[in-house]
């Protein structure tokens, strides 16, 4: 992606979800696909390439629910159309602006997730996915399916550049299959056969993982 001049800010793109030339397209034919017509609240990731996706879910006037940068807080934070002035959408639509207009709400307090973007770095077109490597967003998923949030048919999604697909990408049990994805110029229905994970799998998680995120450390509390 840097060699062909189709990143874009923040770079070099190493080591982070990249961001890519056509983004905004990207989120444009999400706008269209009935998946998120249907949606009224849709769970995003916080990375810059998704941040056209966040802008259009808020000026649609849904729910938008956003990953706190590496889950570092004690709840998701939370954007509705109605909180935030017009002019000020795009910059709601990023990190900083997220914590500025949106409100940070605990799980077991949250409406239920009708749809769930993904940042990637790589995907294949079979559902599987990869990302920077810290796991992340498959805890997210596995977070907010043990509050009943998400269910096995909640569909997953991202938005990547073409380039950014693969022959085949290695899932385990705990990886969370995609359902979509969607590139500047096309949507794929992957139809994976993966299975979603039914929750999280404490045994793959060391204990400095779970001290360092507080989601984790209340949940494991609970149980």
């Amino acid at each position: 992606m840097e060699e062909r001049e189709i990143a874009r800010f923040p770079r070099p793109v190493y080591n982070r979800i990249p961001n890519f030339v056509g983004s905004e397209n990207a989120a444009r034919l999400l706008r269209e696909i009935e998946e998120y017509k249907s949606a009224q609240t849709v769970f995003s990731n916080p990375d810059s390439p998704q941040r056209p996706v966040r802008e259009q879910i808020l000026k649609d006037e849904k729910t938008l629910v956003m990953a706190p940068p590496r889950l570092r807080i004690d709840g998701f934070l939370v954007l509705t159309r109605q909180s935030i002035p017009r002019k000020k959408i795009k910059k709601a639509s990023t990190i900083k602006g997220a914590f500025q207009f949106g409100q940070i709400i605990k799980p077991d307090k949250l409406e239920k997730i009708d749809l769930k973007i993904a940042g990637s770095v790589a995907v294949d077109l079979k559902g599987g996915r990869i990302g920077k490597g810290g796991g992340y967003s498959d805890l997210e998923f596995a977070v907010l399916t043990a509050y009943g949030l998400i269910e096995e048919t909640t569909q997953v999604l991202t938005t990547v550049h073409k380039v950014q697909i693969v022959e085949n990408i290695p899932m385990t049990a705990h990886d969370v299959p995609l359902d979509i994805v969607i590139t500047p110029s096309r949507v794929v229905y992957t139809n994976t056969t993966y299975q979603k994970p039914q929750g999280i799998v404490w045994e793959l998680l060391p204990d400095s993982k779970i001290s360092s995120i507080p989601l984790l450390e209340e949940l494991k509390s609970r149980l």
